[in-house]
């Protein structure tokens, strides 16, 4: 390929590839967590509860802590 006002093309393709490659894959992996969440729903568990519990696990227990702290202490202004 050639080089066009200073850009190679031969680098840019494989960029473009690359990133498609990926983003198929990416495709991909959606659909098995999706089946995932599918096969948990039909033997009776709560897939927003599953989401809630995997979002939590990314957090350090300090920071839950702290932000559970702060949700109980605008629940309690919010309830009093």
């Amino acid at each position: 390929m050639t080089e066009i006002a200073g850009i190679a093309g031969d680098k840019l393709k494989s960029f473009v590839e690359r990133v498609e490659r990926l983003e198929a894959e990416k495709a991909d992996l959606a659909e098995d967590i999706k089946e995932v969440f599918q096969e948990a729903k039909s033997v009776g568990f709560d897939v927003k509860a599953i989401r809630q519990v995997i979002k939590e696990r990314k957090i350090e227990a300090s920071q839950r802590q702290e932000q559970l702290s702060m949700f109980e202490l605008y629940w309690d202004a919010v309830h009093g």
